[in-house]
C-alpha cells in the first residue's frame, strides 16, 4: 500500500507540478472553465453533437498542460483533427510542449506523432472523397500553423528567460568574485605598507633609542634629566616592540606579491629620491626612460614619500610588462598643494589590447587597485586610462599633507570603487561567446515558412487538378450517348473530384431507380451567370449508360 501511495504522490505531483498558491489555482481553474466553454460553444455552432465531452476534456487537457505537455499535444491533435471545437487547445499545447520538452530529439518525435494524429483522425477520415495530395497538404499545413509555431516561439521565450537567469547568476557571481579580489588587493597593499611603516618607523625609533642610551650615559647630565632619557628610550623600545608585533600580525607573507619579470631593479625601499635609481634601472635594462621634475622641491611626510615611490615603481613594471621597448615618460611635478607623480608611454601596441581592462580588478589588475588604496590612504587618488597617442598614462596626486586629505581621497576612492562596479562587463562577456536562442527558434520559423510556402504551392496546383478532373467540357458532353457501355463512358469521362462536386450529389431531377451517378461540373454551357453552376450527371445501370442529364444549381 505504501509503493501505491507513494506511486500515486508521484503521479499528481507529475501531472500536477507546483507551486499551487492561491492565486494560480484560482487564475488556472478560471481558463480552463474559458477553455472548455469556448470547446463546446464550437462544437455546439458545428453541431456534431459532442458539446459536453469536448468541453469536459479541453478542461482536463488545460489542467495537465504543464506537467505532461506531450500527452496533452498528444490528446489536443487527435481531437482537433475529429473536429474543430480544441484548437485553442491544440494551439496553447504546441505552446507548451516547446516551452516545457527539454530535448530536441524528443520535442521533434512528439510533434512527428501529433501530426500522424491530426492527419489519422481529420482527414484520412474523408481520404476517399479528398485528393491524396491534397490531404497531406491540408494536414500539414495547419498542423504547422496550429502547433509547430506556437512551439517556436514558446520554446524561443522559455531559452530566453533561461539565458536571462544564467547571465543575472553570473553576474552576480563574477560582482561576488570582483568583491572579494578587490578586497584581498586592499589587504595585501594594507601588509605592504605596513611593512614600508614597519622599515620607516622602526628606524626612526631605533635612532631614538640609540641616541637616548648615549645620553643616559652622559656625565654632565643630572640624574633627573638621566632618569628621563632612560624613561624615554625605555618608550622608544617598547614602542618598537608593539609595532613590529602589529606589523606582524597584519603582515601575512603568503600575500606578497613576488616581483614581475623585467621589474626594475633598485632599492626595496625608497622614496621620490629613490626615482632616480629606479629610472636608471629601468635604462640600464634596455628602456628608453626621460625623468623630468618641475616646481620647487619640498620635504615629504614619509607615507607621501613611500608612496611617490612605490607609485612609479608599479608604473614602470606595468610599462616594462605589458609595453616592453616602448618609450616612458617620468615627470614629478611640485604643485602648490600637491605632488603629482605621472607616468606615461607611447606608441605601445603591445599596450593596445590591455589598456581598457588595466583597472579591472576582476582581470588581475591588483597593482592599480593597491596604488588606488596607498593613495586614498594618505589623502590622494591615482587615475589611469589610455592615451590620444595609444598609449597608457597613469597619474597620481599626492597631497602634501596626508592626514588633511585622507577623508577627501578615501571618498575619491570610494567613488572610483563605485565607479568600477557599475562598469562591470556583462557576463556573458566573462565566458566566451553565448549564441542567443532567437537563432535556433529563427531558423525554425524560416523553415515552417518555406514548408508553407510548398504546401500553398501544393495546394494550388492540387486545386488546379482538382478541378480539371471534376469538369467536363460541353463537347465531351455531346459526344457521350445514352446506351453506351459504362466502361467506354468513363474512358471519355474525368476521374471526378467529390470535393468540388460533393454539394452536387442527390440534386437535380430524379435519379433512374437503381442507378448510380457521377457528377461533373459542365464547362462551356451557355449564359452562366455568377451564382449558378452547369452541371452534368451521368447514371449507370446494369454496366450501361442509362441517363445523362445537364440542369443548373444555384449556389
Amino acid at each position: 500500500m505504501d509503493a501505491i501511495a507513494r506511486a500515486w504522490k508521484t503521479a499528481v505531483r507529475t501531472a500536477l507540478p507546483g507551486p499551487w498558491r492561491p492565486r494560480r489555482v484560482v487564475g488556472e481553474a478560471l481558463l480552463a472553465l474559458l477553455m472548455g466553454t469556448f470547446a463546446a460553444l464550437l462544437e455546439v455552432l458545428a453541431g456534431s453533437g459532442l458539446a459536453v465531452p469536448f468541453g469536459l476534456g479541453v478542461t482536463v487537457l488545460w489542467v495537465l498542460r504543464r506537467g505532461l505537455p506531450a500527452t496533452v499535444l498528444l490528446a489536443a491533435s487527435a481531437a482537433t483533427g475529429w473536429s474543430g471545437g480544441p484548437v485553442l487547445l491544440m494551439i496553447c499545447a504546441g505552446w507548451a510542449a516547446g516551452a516545457r520538452i527539454r530535448r530536441v530529439w524528443t520535442l521533434v518525435g512528439t510533434f512527428v506523432l501529433g501530426w500522424a494524429l491530426f492527419t489519422v483522425t481529420g482527414v484520412l477520415k474523408d481520404a476517399a472523397s479528398i485528393s491524396p495530395k491534397l490531404v497531406l497538404g491540408v494536414s500539414l499545413g495547419g498542423f504547422l500553423v496550429l502547433a509547430v509555431l506556437p512551439a517556436l516561439y514558446g520554446r524561443y521565450r522559455a531559452q530566453r528567460r533561461a539565458l536571462l537567469d544564467a547571465l543575472r547568476d553570473r553576474n552576480d557571481q563574477l560582482l561576488r568574485e570582483r568583491a572579494m579580489v578587490v578586497h584581498q588587493a586592499r589587504l595585501r597593499e594594507r601588509h605592504r605598507i605596513a611593512q614600508d611603516m614597519h622599515d620607516s618607523l622602526g628606524h626612526q625609533l631605533a635612532l631614538i633609542s640609540v641616541h637616548s642610551g648615549a645620553l643616559e650615559v652622559d656625565r654632565t647630565l643630572t640624574d633627573r634629566q638621566r632618569e628621563a632619557v632612560g624613561v624615554l628610550r625605555q618608550a622608544a623600545v617598547a614602542a618598537m616592540r608593539e609595532l613590529r608585533e602589529v606589523v606582524g600580525v597584519l603582515h601575512d607573507e603568503s600575500t606578497a606579491v613576488p616581483p614581475a619579470p623585467g621589474a626594475a631593479a633598485g632599492p626595496a625601499r625608497g622614496g621620490v629620491e629613490g626615482i632616480d635609481a629606479l629610472v636608471e634601472s629601468s635604462r640600464t635594462a634596455g628602456a628608453e626612460v626621460v625623468l623630468s621634475r618641475e616646481g620647487e622641491r619640498r620635504p615629504l611626510p614619509a607615507a607621501v614619500d613611500h608612496a611617490a615611490y612605490r607609485i612609479v615603481q608599479e608604473a614602470l613594471t606595468n610599462a616594462h610588462k605589458h609595453a616592453p621597448g616602448a618609450p616612458i615618460g617620468v615627470a614629478l611635478r611640485y604643485e602648490p598643494d600637491a605632488l603629482v607623480v605621472e607616468v606615461t608611454n607611447t606608441g605601445a601596441p603591445e599596450l593596445v589590447g590591455v589598456r581598457a581592462g588595466a583597472g579591472a580588478a576582476v582581470s588581475g589588475g591588483q597593482g592599480l587597485t593597491g596604488l588606488r588604496e596607498r593613495a586614498r590612504l594618505v589623502g590622494g587618488m591615482v587615475h589611469a586610462g589610455p592615451t590620444p597617442e595609444q598609449g597608457f598614462r597613469l597619474a597620481a596626486v599626492l597631497p602634501y599633507e596626508a592626514a588633511e586629505g585622507g577623508k577627501e581621497g578615501a571618498a575619491a576612492a570610494a567613488g572610483e570603487d563605485d565607479w568600477a562596479f557599475e562598469g562591470l562587463p556583462p557576463a556573458g562577456d566573462g565566458g566566451g561567446k553565448r549564441r542567443s536562442p532567437a537563432l535556433g527558434c529563427a531558423v525554425g520559423v524560416v523553415g515552417v515558412g518555406v514548408v508553407l510556402l510548398g504546401l500553398l504551392v501544393l495546394g494550388v496546383v492540387a486545386f488546379i487538378d482538382g478541378t480539371r478532373d471534376a469538369t467536363v467540357k460541353k463537347e465531351r458532353y455531346d459526344r457521350i450517348r445514352v446506351g453506351t457501355a459504362e466502361a467506354a463512358v468513363l474512358r471519355e469521362l474525368p476521374p471526378g473530384n467529390n470535393l468540388f462536386t460533393s454539394e452536387y450529389k442527390g440534386t437535380g431531377p430524379t435519379q433512374p431507380e437503381g442507378a448510380a451517378c457521377r457528377w461533373y461540373l459542365l464547362d462551356g454551357a451557355p449564359d452562366e451567370s455568377w451564382n449558378e453552376e452547369h452541371v452534368a450527371r451521368f447514371c449507370f445501370k446494369d454496366g450501361v449508360l442509362v441517363e445523362k442529364q445537364e440542369y443548373v444549381s444555384k449556389n
